[in-house]
């Protein structure tokens, strides 16, 4: 009868891969994963009988002083970036913000008839105007705090900002498009009467001019 126990010195039919090949599986099991993979889970996903620890040992050595790194994460391993290289990683990135068309009114009003206090804004719009609308537009620098107006109160003032000139390619307020121009590129409705804002009667409220956040925003002035 033969005798199926493999005896000491015999080839094991589990025998593992080269410690070589056992490198390049790691390097491929780390280089496709989107997290840090442990030492175990490796384990799991290779033959039979290969040691994962002694394998990130050479496949470490391997990559030191290289554009990428084996690093610790925790419990786990992973390819990152050269600490001296980060900064080849960073770059500016355009955020697209989004006015409502409470805000579009807003910074128009503004824009035309600078230096103009909150109260002025409602009584052209019709309608109060939200906190919310007036921070977002100092919060972009598009608007800025004017001179308090010699009125009882001393009320504070709103006017446009070198940014906001900048933005839209003017040189000065008065560059700024006539009612056509405006009427053209879809900011201003057919209510607007020509020359001026006023009577214009927005059906926006103070809670609209919040939800409308979420509306595209218009090129403003760029008739």
């Amino acid at each position: 009868m033969e005798n199926d126990v493999t005896q000491p010195g015999e080839e094991s039919l589990f025998k593992a891969p080269p410690l070589a090949e056992q490198e390049r599986m790691l390097e491929a099991m780390l280089f496709a994963s989107t997290e840090p993979l442990t030492t175990r889970e490796m384990a799991a996903r290779m033959p039979h009988g290969c040691d994962p620890a002694e394998a990130l040992v050479l496949l470490r050595k391997r990559f030191e002083g290289r554009g990428v790194v084996l690093t610790r994460v925790g419990d786990g391993w992973a390819f990152r970036t050269a600490a001296d290289l980060g900064f080849l990683m960073s770059r500016e990135t355009v955020e697209t913000r989004k006015l409502s068309r409470a805000a579009i009114e807003t910074l128009a009003i503004i824009a035309y008839h600078q230096p103009a206090t909150r109260a002025e804004i409602e009584e052209i719009r019709g309608v109060s105007v939200s906190r919310g609308t007036i921070d977002q537009l100092i919060e972009l620098e598009w608007i800025r705090f004017g001179r308090r107006k010699m009125t009882p109160g001393r009320p504070v003032t709103f006017v446009v900002t070198d940014q906001f000139l900048d933005h839209f390619g003017l040189e000065t307020p008065r560059d700024l498009p006539g009612i056509k121009e405006l009427r053209e590129a879809g900011l201003l409705e057919s209510r607007m009467q020509p020359g001026s804002f006023l009577g214009a009667q927005s059906e926006d409220d103070e809670d609209e001019d919040v939800l409308d956040l979420e509306e595209d925003q218009s090129d403003m002035f760029d008739g």
